[in-house]
Formats: C-alpha cells, structure tokens, sequence
C-alpha cells in the first residue's frame, strides 16, 4: 500500500486554503445539499453542513483508496484473518448474513454454525417467552453489556416479552440493586463471557446464583450462559443446551448480532430480532456495492477523518433526538474509542496522524440543557453527528416529535450558521441599552458558528433501521482504521489495567503487602484499610 504521506500533505493543504469558509456560504450552491448527500433505501446520511466541497471529497477518497479500504474490506468479508495481532478473521458481519452464500475460514463454510446457533437461540427465546419467567438478567460488560442494553432500550416499543436487565459493574451495588425486588422463582439469569473466566462477570454471576438459592429459584434451571468454555459453563452448573457459544472472529464490541444479543431476542421476540438482523444486512450489501461517493460507512468515516486527522478536532458529540437511543453514544464510545484508540500501525510503527477521538454524547433535546452551551460557545470546535426519526411511535403525541425534530435540526443550524456581532448588537439595541453596556451584553449573545455537523435521518426508528445504524458504524469504525493504518478489532490497552487489578486485589484485601507498589498506590491503599474496618 505504501505512505499515504502525499494523500495527508493534499488534505492539510486544502484544510489550510479553506479554514476561513464559512461553511453557509457553500449553500450559494442551490444543489449543496443533494449533493453532499447519500442514501441508502429510507436512510439518509447528510454531510453538506461541513466544510467538505467536491475537491476536498475528492481528497479523502483519494486518502481511501490509497490506503486499500475496498481490499481491506473484501478481505473482511472474505473470512482472512485481518486482526493479524490475533491471527483471527473479523466476521460479526457473518452472522447477520441470513440470505447470503457461504464464508470460508480456514476452507471451512462458518454458516451452518451460525445459522444452527441462530435456530437454538429462537427455539430457547420462544421457550423463555411461552414459560414464566417475567424477567431476564444479562450479565456481561463491555461488549457483552452495553450492545443488548443499547438495543433493549432501543427497542422498546416491541419488547413484548420478559423485563430485560442488565449488570456489569463488578461494584456490588450494581448487582445488589439489579436483582432488589424481583422474584427469584421467575428470574432467568444470562451469564455472558465467551471465556467465562471474565473477573466481573463471574464475580457478578456468583452473587446472582447465591441470591437465587437463598430466595427460592433453582439455578440448575434458571442460568443460561453465552460463552465459549464448555468445560466452565458445566462446573458452574449449565447444561450444554442452555450454552450459546460463538467463535474468537467475533469480537466482543461487534458480538450483538449473536448469542450476545440472546436477551434481546427474548425480550422483542425472534422475528424482530431477524429484522434486527437483516437491517444489518442491508448495510453489509450496500457497504461492498456502493461506490465511495454513495457509500454511506465510507463517507461517514471520511467525514470523521476530515475533522479529526485533518482538522485537529480532538472529539465528536453523537447526539441521537430518540430518547429511546440514550445508549447509543455510549455504545459507539467503546466500538470507536477500543478500537481505533492504537499508538502503532500494523507493522509496529507509530501511528503518523492522531488517533480516533473521543467519542460522547446523549439524547436530545435533554442534551442541550446540558453540554450545548460548550459545542456553541466554547473555544474548542466539537463536530456533532445528530439523528433524528421523520416519525414517533406515540401517535397520540404527534406534536412532541415535531418539537423534537424542530430542536434537532434548529440546532444544526445554529451550530453552522452562528450569530455575528453586529446582530448581537442590534438585538441589545432593541432591549434598550447603549454605549459600553450594550457592547458588552452583545459580546456575549455572539455565536461564532461555522461548526461541522452531519444528520443521519430515516423514517422511524424500528428493528431493521436500528440495524443499518449500527451497521453503519461498525463500517466507519472499520473503515477508519485502515486510513489510519491500525488494526481495529484488538483491544490490548485493556490489558495492563487487568493485570494489575489481579495482583492488588490480595494487597486490597491485606492478604499481600503493599511493599514494590509506588508511594501513592501504597498510600491509597493504606487509606482504605484505614477506613474499611
């Protein structure tokens, strides 16, 4: 593939020759809009309020090329083992695959597995469903948590089965307040760690079997697990036919679309989940078919390293208008910040641009009441990514999703278009006051707009179009990480925090001593045992 030092040099070129546009001057252009857009079915994925004019795309998809995404990408598809750190192929996206051909690992057809998985997951969901168990407890974290309590809450509307709850934190108040007030008799209990060995998890899935013990429920028939280790999920009590496994080319961050997601498909049912699934699909097919300029993960990927390699905008606000999609920022936080949060490129070297960025957000309209005076008014340039629904669920309050969608695009707007100076001081003007008084006042109503944002826009948020989104930005991740150079589907920066967790807990619980830990970890802990007595 090469350096892709020329494409970067072309990019900071034009960057440096149109940093100064102002962004609502390219709308001289009647056409900017149409034309600085993409679709894919119902989807529309808008990036005109950028300051992305045909040359600059032409730049990025030049970047894009040069660094082998459309190779890259058929290679994922493929089955090659492109987490080469791993020795593993990336194939999440053979899960989702219900109408498609067979994919090789290793010259073996992975699909007959997946598709027996998938059909011993429907038939268990419909069992739980028909029983009665009337609530379901995921325990898992990272990847094992955050995709079905994303998705369940996303889903809400057709949730038509048992209550869905979800515990990660391994802090006992997380588990102690999940289970407070269920009945143990009609609990189930998803047990989710493909190595089932995961210290969060197990602690949490021990507490959970010894809460149903004390209050009457049979674990032996009440635990299910999602894992790959046979052998554990047996000694802790959970026959093979309550075990879902999946295979190590499945990530944990991309593993919802498997037995991960097997709450999810007993809360809204298996044909739901299905549709779930072939929205992902949907995005798959039009990943490999469309070409750049109509491909909607690659154009949001190159949006994304515009403002963040290019531009230097050091994070970026996802903000879904669907209070039901509170949990998508978070969701795409860990799929964007562990998976292109690297310092090396493939080959060792180090990474020649900034990274990903740092990825937050929350729902509208609640987040303007909270962190918008920073992305209007701040110093720093925030690149928003907002979503918004053409239609509601709750017919009967029409008029609440029109205010919704209002505020959403009202706020893209305010970000682009800003308020000058001089319409500061005619608004003071109008309110009376003069001289120094009105300069001052009106100094602080300026907007200095000219603030990227783009808009993913569809016509109501169900099973399928939960699919495509996330689909979407599984593929700008991925595509992301090929310009960068980095391999993103390992995750080994959360390793050195665990290690050392594992040799301060007999420290912590004052079984070792603290002697070789440095001055403040020592002090830290002595504060502790100080006050835990």
């Amino acid at each position: 593939m090469g350096s892709l030092n020329a494409e970067w040099d072309a990019l900071r070129q034009l960057e440096a020759q149109h940093s100064n546009r102002r962004i609502l001057s390219l709308f001289d252009d009647p056409d900017r809009a149409a034309a600085f857009s993409a679709r894919t079915g119902d989807m529309l994925f808008d990036y005109s309020k950028t300051n992305i004019d045909a040359g600059i795309r032409d730049a990025l998809i030049d970047l894009a090329q040069a660094a082998g995404v459309s190779e890259k990408r058929d290679a994922m598809f493929s089955g090659a083992a492109i987490n080469d750190t791993e020795g593993r192929a990336v194939l999440h996206t053979a899960l989702r695959n219900l109408d498609g051909g067979a994919v090789l690992v290793d010259g073996q057809d992975v699909m007959p597995g997946v598709h027996d998985t998938l059909d011993r997951m429907r038939a268990y969901a419909r069992q739980v469903r028909d029983s009665a168990i009337t609530d379901v407890v995921n325990i898992g974290i990272g990847g094992s948590d955050l995709g079905p309590a994303m998705a369940y809450q996303a889903l809400s509307p057709w949730a038509d089965g048992p209550r869905c709850h979800f515990v990660s934190n391994v802090d006992g108040a997380h588990i102690a307040d999940t289970l407070r007030g269920l009945d143990a008799g009609t609990t189930l209990v998803i047990v989710a760690s493909k190595t089932f060995t995961t210290i969060e998890t197990m602690t949490n899935a021990r507490s959970a079997r010894a809460w149903m013990d004390d209050q009457g429920g049979n674990p032996e028939a009440q635990f299910a697990a999602l894992s790959t280790a046979a052998d554990l999920t047996a000694d802790f009590g959970i026959p093979p036919e309550r075990v879902f496994g999946f295979e190590d080319w499945v990530g944990g961050r991309y593993s919802m679309w498997g037995p991960i997601g097997l709450s999810l498909m007993i809360a809204i049912g298996p044909e739901a989940f299905d549709a779930f699934l072939r929205g992902g699909q949907a995005m798959d097919r039009h990943f490999q078919a469309a070409t750049f300029e109509e491909n909607l993960p690659v154009l949001l990927a190159l949006t994304g390293v515009w403002h963040a390699q290019v531009c230097g905008h050091a994070s970026r606000a996802v903000l879904p208008y669907d209070q039901r999609l509170a949990r998508l920022p978070d969701y795409f936080q860990q799929l964007e910040m562990e998976s292109n949060g690297k310092r090396v490129q493939m080959d060792g070297t180090p990474v020649v641009v900034d990274s990903g960025p740092v990825v937050w957000g929350a729902a509208g309209t609640n987040g303007q009441h909270a962190f918008y005076q920073l992305i209007h008014q701040g110093t720093r340039v925030i690149p928003c990514e907002f979503m918004i629904a053409a239609q509601g669920h709750e017919s009967d309050l029409a008029h609440h999703h029109q205010l919704l969608v209002a505020n959403c695009l009202a706020q893209s707007e305010a970000l682009m278009r800003g308020r000058s100076i001089d319409e500061a001081r005619a608004r003071m003007a109008e309110k009376g006051l003069t001289g120094d008084e009105l300069e001052r006042q009106a100094q602080h109503r300026v907007f200095e707009g000219n603030r990227p944002s783009v808009t993913l826009a569809y016509p109501q948020l169900d099973p399928f179009t939960l699919g495509q989104i996330v689909a979407l930005y599984e593929h700008r991740v991925f595509v992301e990480g090929v310009i960068l150079g980095i391999n993103s589907f390992d995750q080994w920066g959360v390793e050195l925090g665990k290690e050392l967790a594992t040799s301060l807990q007999p420290v912590v619980e004052g079984t070792a001593s603290a002697d070789g830990k440095d001055g403040s970890t020592a002090a830290l802990v002595g504060f502790i045992h100080r006050h835990s007595d």
